[in-house]
């Protein structure tokens, strides 16, 4: 089982890197500027997406100038925020996405996008990155899937932004 989920998660990844590259990069950009700038970089995970938060913040290579955003957080437009959520239709993350849309603070968004209950992050946010999990990647005997890794993705796809904006804020400097 943990070989066939190894081989599951691995063509995910490699389907992220492949059709996900250019959102990551856009997403590093838009996120770079509050970095070289006089802002911060916000963290919003819902659910179990708050441990993106978490590796960025408390990793032995934390993410420079970001934070996790909390409810009493004041963000302005010099600062950046990235929202991590499973589905693209979480009320949390969309009810955020729309204050920080109205308030014109850019953002990144990430989940797997799914429009059919409408007010989705993607409406909103600058750069969107599709996680592409519509399923779980193991089936069952009665036809089922299960192990959904969203936060795993999640954290590849961190991973890729934080290693962009480490190269473009390199080369600023």
């Amino acid at each position: 089982m943990l070989k066939m989920f190894s081989t599951q998660l691995t063509g995910l990844f490699k389907r992220l890197q492949e059709k996900e590259e250019f959102s990551i990069e856009d997403s590093a950009r838009l996120l770079a500027q509050a970095a070289a700038g006089d802002g911060k970089i916000y963290i919003y995970g819902t659910k179990e997406m708050a441990a993106i938060g978490y590796e960025a913040m408390q990793s032995q290579e934390p993410l420079r100038v970001a934070a996790i955003l909390e409810k009493d957080s004041e963000v302005s437009e010099t600062d950046r925020v990235i929202i991590f959520s499973r589905y693209s239709d979480d009320g949390d993350a969309a009810a955020l996405a729309k204050s920080l849309s109205e308030k014109g603070v850019p953002f990144v968004a990430v989940s797997t996008l799914r429009t059919e209950n409408g007010g989705s992050l993607a409406d909103f946010a600058d750069v969107h990155i599709d996680l592409k999990l519509a399923k779980g990647l193991l089936p069952d005997e009665e036809g089922n899937r299960f192990g959904y890794p969203a936060s795993m993705a999640a954290l590849f796809v961190y991973y890729g932004i934080k290693f962009t904006i480490d190269e473009i804020l390199a080369e600023f400097e």
